[in-house]
């Protein structure tokens, strides 16, 4: 406990010393760790030590910008009494002075901008015009000058963003010269589960994926976030974008009297069979060579052909992200991405893969990745690693998804929080279960009428957690806002994060008490904190459960035939994490008070994690509680 900076409560010291332990014996380590417990600070220090002991390097992973800058905080207080270099990176969409100043640019992914920046970066060093002019600011300044910056002050991101848009430098270039001296760099997932970026990371670094210790954070979100990186899509939305760049750039053949408009054509009319003949509701399975026959027939062509015709896609298509590379534009073409998606989709993995049409305003073909641990394979290359949660139950669910090694060491540690001071509610008059409520169409109604008495009654600040956007749709088409006669703030799909924090700072600072709208699983439920006062009251609309899609029922099928757990894995785990880290929000430090009500009888089957009681007057005990705690 020697880098320890605090003075340690239950359970840190034994955290803590597990860490270390595992670190040093090149072990894998899972751990749940209730909130309160440091999980930032004891991971820390738990592998800082052992890894100083080693001489190897801590890449430590999250999901979010606010939980990046925990890291950086921590540091700076175990810096204190044992100075040590840490640094934050993340990607150009964030810190490329360029890239903010052009919207353009910022819908690239990290590879066309890496490429954009390359050009841009060898105009410069050649004296060429539309080069960049932070670059060449910073190829004259003294680094040396930055890293005792870092080194006195150990910056946020947005702090050293800030330093060096004060220097007209460029943060992202400058953070790329100093990541060898650091001995922490704290990176979002993408930085270590994307291939093409944890490359480019661990040469940044100058170390061996074997001389790097790996600290996952929330680690709870990881299988889901993999699954996603190793799925593939083929819409309707980027097919009229494949239309666009051939009247631009023209309809080269990619086979004998084929041209790119030609699969276009096809897979169109493939997308709108399978819509009618497949979908149902939001998706459908479909089958496995449902799209390449309609191709092959088409075209009275192999699938070695069709093969051979989507890599000359690819091939016409990187013409043209070099021409618009050269022309300081963002190197994208549709026409590559089409050519990808096909290849994919011929040489995919059937057995860890299922095919899917999807619904909605930009249907789509998709090739949906049931196996995280392909995209997790690079963890066990580690020297060793710390995957970390306060909701990470059942342990051996996480170890076996992300393909750990059996032998990986799996600890829980409860929250040293009084627990008294947080009451847990459930109604069962009500459920969001979806039989259910076909047949009584007064639940809603009644969670509505629940919800508003809530909100108007407790002048406190309360956040509604919807398990969806679709029921949140449903309480505002129903004019619940009109009813509630207290501010309500806004989770909205696909908000913004500078938005979304600007919507969440405006509900913490209101004086009067209001409302916050947001959703389980999402943003709000799981990487936000609301200390004292900021929180006081969750009403929880109906348990998260899973919708039962085409894609849902495959996954289900898929652990069930590679683990012999498929509902506990994919059904009823990721459904009481939800849960707690919603419920969780309440208490963050050991004044905090809080209750919480959930509309669902169904609450009670989640008894053994969640301690709670049933109601009838959810109202009158919730103000009987918080008398009971004098406030």
């Amino acid at each position: 406990m020697d880098l320890f900076p605090y003075a340690p409560r239950p359970f840190q010291k034994d955290l803590v010393s597990s860490i270390a332990s595992s670190v040093r014996y090149r072990g894998h380590l899972v751990v749940e760790s209730g909130t309160g417990t440091g999980k930032t600070v004891c991971s820390l220090t738990g592998v800082l030590q052992a890894a100083l002991e080693q001489d190897k390097k801590v890449i430590y992973l999250t999901r979010t910008n606010s939980q990046q800058r925990q890291v950086m905080l921590e540091l700076r207080k175990i810096g204190q009494s044992h100075p040590v270099l840490g640094l934050g990176i993340q990607g150009r969409q964030s810190t490329c002075p360029l890239i903010q100043r052009d919207p353009e640019l910022r819908s690239g992914s990290p590879e066309e901008l890496s490429k954009l920046c390359a050009e841009r970066k060898a105009r410069s060093a050649e004296g060429k015009p539309g080069g960049c002019r932070f670059f060449e600011k910073m190829m004259e300044t003294d680094p040396k000058e930055a890293e005792r910056y870092c080194r006195d002050n150990l910056p946020t991101v947005e702090e050293f963003v800030g330093y060096c848009d004060k220097k007209g430098l460029c943060p992202h270039e400058l953070i790329k010269d100093l990541l060898p001296q650091a001995r922490v760099v704290t990176a979002p997932y993408a930085y270590f589960f994307m291939p093409f970026i944890r490359h480019n990371l661990l040469d940044w670094l100058n170390v061996p994926i074997t001389d790097t210790v790996l600290i996952v954070d929330e680690a709870h979100n990881l299988p889901e976030y993999a699954r996603e990186i190793r799925s593939v899509s083929l819409s309707s939305r980027l097919l009229g974008l494949v239309r666009k760049e051939v009247e631009e750039f023209g309809d080269p053949e990619v086979m004998k009297g084929v041209s790119v408009m030609d699969f276009v054509e096809v897979a169109e009319q493939r997308l709108r069979a399978a819509l009618d003949e497949f979908l149902i509701e939001d998706d459908g399975l479909i089958p496995p060579p449902f799209l390449e026959e309609g191709l092959m027939a088409s075209f009275t062509a192999t699938s070695a052909a069709l093969a051979s015709a989507a890599k000359s896609m690819m091939v016409y298509g990187e013409t043209i992200r070099e021409g618009k590379k050269k022309q300081g534009r963002l190197p994208r073409s549709y026409i590559h991405s089409l050519g990808g998606f096909l290849l994919f989709w011929l040489e995919l993995d059937e057995e860890c893969y299922v095919k899917l049409v999807v619904g909605g305003e930009n249907p789509a073909f998709e090739a949906y990745c049931m196996d995280p641990s392909l995209a997790c394979q690079a963890v066990t290359d580690c020297f060793a690693s710390v995957h970390m949660s306060g909701t990470l139950v059942p342990l051996n669910e996480y170890r076996d998804s992300i393909g750990l090694p059996a032998s990986s060491k799996m600890l829980t540690f409860p929250s040293p929080l009084a627990q008294e001071n947080r009451r847990v509610l459930y109604l069962e008059d009500v459920t969001t279960r979806y039989e259910d409520i076909i047949k009584d169409e007064g639940i809603i109604p009644k969670m509505e009428d629940h919800t508003v008495a809530l909100c108007n009654t407790l002048d406190r600040h309360i956040v509604v957690f919807f398990p969806s956007y679709q029921l949140m749709d449903r309480f505002l088409q129903d004019g619940v806002l009109r009813r509630i006669r207290r501010k309500v703030h806004m989770e909205r799909r696909g908000m913004p994060q500078t938005e979304l924090m600007a919507e969440v700072e405006k509900f913490k600072s209101s004086s009067e008490g209001a409302v916050l709208f947001a959703v389980m699983g999402g943003r709000v439920s799981e990487g936000v904190d609301f200390p004292d006062r900021e929180l006081e009251v969750a009403v929880i609309e109906g348990i998260p459960y899973p919708k039962p899609t085409a894609k849902q029922r495959a996954l289900l099928h898929y652990y069930e035939i590679k683990f012999g757990r498929g509902w506990e894995y994919t059904v009823k785990a990721p459904v009481t994490r939800k849960l707690l880290q919603a419920v969780g929000r309440l208490i963050r430090t050991e004044t905090d008070v809080g209750a919480a009500v959930i509309l669902d009888r169904r609450a009670q089957q989640f008894a053994d994690r969640l301690e709670m009681s049933a109601t009838e007057a959810p109202v009158n005990d919730v103000l009987k509680f918080f008398a009971t705690k004098g406030r």
